[in-house]
């Protein structure tokens, strides 16, 4: 008796099939598992560095920039700047007036408000910083005032994440300076005076006596 057509078993293509159907779905999983990490070795790591390179540098920013402008407001940032040692015979010109080879600071802030509150901000926290405060100089010939610096802090070099903050303070000829010993000097007695020096001259014959700026440079140790 013959066999029904129904009855046969599955033949040896039938097997191949199935086989094959098996393999494409497995090359299709280890396809997408390949992508996923690739993508996630290549974008989301550079990015994620980046991204938090920036917050820091921009936290910097802000706490550098809120500095100056507390400092302006009450008072503090003027007496900085105005904390200049003129010399004299027996004191050596400059912020720091200890010491014949410099005349700025170099571990840290100025012993008053302003340097405190700088220590407090950034050094306390490892993060370095150089301060300088740049002025017009109206005895370029031509007529041209350009603007020259003199460094009130000078920490190093700063890195390549660096960032910066300035504020812009304007001194009359009648302010007086607060370092010891010349709290009575006047800006236009200083400059009136030969043996003496203050680091940024008069601009004009009118009563303001220059244009400064403090510039601010932090960056992390």
């Amino acid at each position: 008796m013959s066999r029904s057509p129904l009855a046969r078993p599955p033949t040896a293509p039938d097997d191949r099939g199935q086989a094959h159907t098996l393999e494409a779905f497995v090359a299709a999983i280890l396809l997408v598992a390949g992508l996923t990490f690739a993508l996630q070795a290549t974008a989301v790591t550079p990015l994620s560095a980046s991204t938090s390179n920036q917050h820091i540098e921009n936290q910097q920013r802000a706490a550098a920039t809120g500095l100056l402008e507390t400092s302006a407001a009450n008072g503090d940032l003027r007496d900085a700047v105005l904390d200049w040692h003129p010399g004299n015979a027996t004191v050596e010109r400059g912020f720091d007036a200890s010491t014949e080879e410099r005349a700025y600071y170099t571990g840290g802030g100025p012993p008053n408000a302003f340097g405190d509150a700088l220590d407090r901000t950034f050094l306390d926290r490892r993060i370095a910083f150089n301060v300088y405060v740049q002025y017009h100089d109206s005895s370029a010939k031509g007529g041209d005032k350009p603007v020259k610096r003199q460094v009130m802090v000078d920490m190093g070099s700063p890195s390549d994440n660096a960032v910066t903050a300035s504020r812009s303070i304007t001194v009359s000829n009648d302010a007086t300076l607060t370092a010891d010993g010349f709290e009575e000097r006047t800006l236009e007695a200083v400059d009136a005076d030969p043996n003496e020096r203050f680091y940024a001259p008069p601009v004009d014959d009118g009563p303001i006596y220059n244009h400064l700026e403090v510039r601010i440079v932090v960056w992390r140790m």
